[in-house]
């Protein structure tokens, strides 16, 4: 019988067995059958270092070849067909608990008509979902007061499909998949958040009146057991759009005590491919139309979306950000979450890199870096003079920094945060990923503004929604150019948004007549159109 031993980076120690029938799965197959997900971020593809294993003792088939211990290994890219020994690092595995951004505000009025009529000792409460490519939200709100009883969160178990909107369009080709990536946010993610939600409030599924959800247009077809395979080539066309009246049944979602299958489920409109429920919703709990002064949301996360408000017009944009600020495809990174360098700051006189680990962890143990930190690297590693405009170290710079935070890999430099082994670095590949998303933002912001006429300046204020804005130092990213020309008076932090319409919805009903005129009366601007764009992105492509 095959074994695995594993050793995780607490020092604890596993023994497992490999069932018949689960030989010739994927390392990365094998072990979340037996418990222990890993980061398989890109779809399992093979395309980042997200699933990494050291592998200690034994063999395993690699694209066809056979590869011996000791080595690191990919584990989607591994077969077993023998015995094991591996060590498992903290940034590879799935257990960690995510940030889950569960704080929000609502800054428009509301009037008390709920979607659902309550009953009194009967169906009186009802919950709202935000369906996030990275994580998912549930809350509880009591119909007749409206107020929020409970909430809970967790990562979107349809994360081992891949760890953005675009692996997962690319799987969802194969109708399999789409069931597959149904099933895991329905009976992995909301089944268990609601269930947690309703214990935490002390109430019954018996009590559930229905549901509204927010998300993406991609989230909401896979929820919906949609094609979406349409949102990956041009024109990047939905099979639906305008907001959804379905069930709990008909998602294939049990409500706690299993009865609730007829509960009705309210969709969110969204407005394009890439332009979902979760910025109608957005722009409607912010209430940035009702803005006197010319006003932007930005959520940035791996499709950057940028809505501006002026004068009563509403115009947005979707630019390609990819998924560097949630950590994918950078030597060290992860998301937001315990055991994640969240913040740091760079000196050279005296060189000093000073980091805060989320949660009770050292540098030295930390499972990654996250998106905010990379931003405060960037800031003021520029700002003292370690980085050059081009985003590699300054010669002068790097000389000079103690040879224990040096490291150089097959010709790759990087900054290592403290000294010893194992200690997270940033090296100038992840520093070239990072402007890449950096500069999609930044040129999107521009480029949306030039076609209003308008310039950062004009703005009266920027809705930065979203988790990553949570953790966000403005200041910084104001500096590196990701919001670039606004000041930092300008810009509110305003949390989940999605959510907050969500909850909206809800309480009032009327507002869903609200969102669906912004649906229908937003103006979509397609960037790769626009004559300008591709030369801000370039530009963008360096440190101010």
């Amino acid at each position: 019988m095959t074994r695995i031993a594993i050793t995780l980076d607490d020092g604890s120690h596993h023994e497992l067995e490999v069932r018949p029938g689960q030989e010739g799965l994927s390392l990365a197959d094998l072990l979340a059958h037996l418990g222990f997900p890993l980061n398989t971020r890109c779809g399992r593809r093979g395309l980042c270092r997200g699933c990494e294993v050291a592998l200690r003792e034994g063999a395993v088939d690699a694209g066809g070849e056979p590869v011996v211990a000791p080595v690191t290994v990919r584990a989607c890219q591994a077969r077993v067909s023998g015995p094991l020994v591996i060590e498992i690092p903290a940034r590879s595995r799935m257990e960690h608990r995510p940030q889950v951004g569960e704080s929000f505000r609502i800054d428009v009025p509301a009037a008390h008509q709920p979607l659902f009529e309550p009953e009194p000792g009967g169906r009186d409460t009802a919950f709202a979902a935000d369906i996030g490519t990275t994580t998912v939200v549930v809350l509880l709100v009591d119909l007749a007061s409206g107020e929020v009883l409970a909430r809970a969160g967790g990562f979107n178990e349809q994360i081992r499909f891949g760890d953005n909107v675009l692996t997962r369009i690319d799987a969802g080709r194969d109708p399999a998949a789409v069931r597959g990536m149904q099933e895991a946010v329905v009976e992995g993610s909301i089944a268990p958040l609601l269930a947690r939600a309703c214990e935490r409030a002390g109430r019954g599924g018996e009590r559930l009146a229905g549901g509204v959800v927010a998300g993406n247009t991609t989230m909401l077809h896979l929820l919906m057991r949609e094609d979406p395979s349409p949102l990956g080539v041009a024109p990047f066309s939905p099979r639906f759009i305008a907001g959804r009246e379905t069930s709990c049944g008909e998602i294939g979602l049990r409500v706690p005590g299993g009865s609730g299958s007829g509960l009705p489920l309210r969709l969110l409109p969204g407005i394009a491919g890439y332009i979902g429920a979760d910025i109608v919703a957005g722009i409607y709990a912010t209430g940035m139309m009702f803005d006197e002064a010319a006003s932007l949301l930005v959520d940035i996360g791996t499709n950057g979306e940028v809505v501006l408000q002026a004068g009563g017009r509403l115009i947005g944009c979707a630019t390609a950000a990819g998924p560097a600020f949630e950590g994918a495809g950078l030597r060290c990174g992860t998301r937001a979450r315990e055991g994640a360098v969240g913040r740091l700051r760079v000196t050279r006189t005296p060189f000093r890199i000073a980091a805060t680990v989320i949660g009770e962890v050292s540098v030295a143990r930390a499972a990654g870096i996250c998106g905010s930190a990379y931003i405060d690297f960037l800031a003021t590693g520029r700002e003292c003079g370690l980085l050059a405009s081009s985003g590699r170290f300054e010669s002068g710079a790097w000389d000079e920094a103690p040879p224990d935070h040096r490291l150089v890999d097959d010709d790759e430099r990087a900054v290592k945060l403290c000294a010893g082994n194992g200690c997270p670095a940033v090296s100038e590949v992840d520093i070239a990923v990072l402007l890449q998303a950096k500069a999609a933002i930044g040129a999107g912001i521009e480029t949306l503004l030039e076609a209003a006429g308008l310039t950062a300046r004009e703005i009266g204020r920027v809705y930065l929604a979203g988790g990553f804005g949570m953790h966000l130092d403005v200041g910084h990213a104001i500096a590196i150019g990701l919001l670039p020309g606004f000041r930092a008076e300008q810009v509110e932090v305003v949390g989940n948004t999605a959510l907050a319409g969500a909850v909206l919805a809800l309480v009032d009903r009327t507002t869903l007549a609200g969102m669906e005129g912004i649906r229908t009366g937003f103006e979509v601007l397609e960037l790769n159109l626009q004559d300008g764009f591709e030369d801000r992105f370039i530009d963008h492509l360096l440190l101010p």
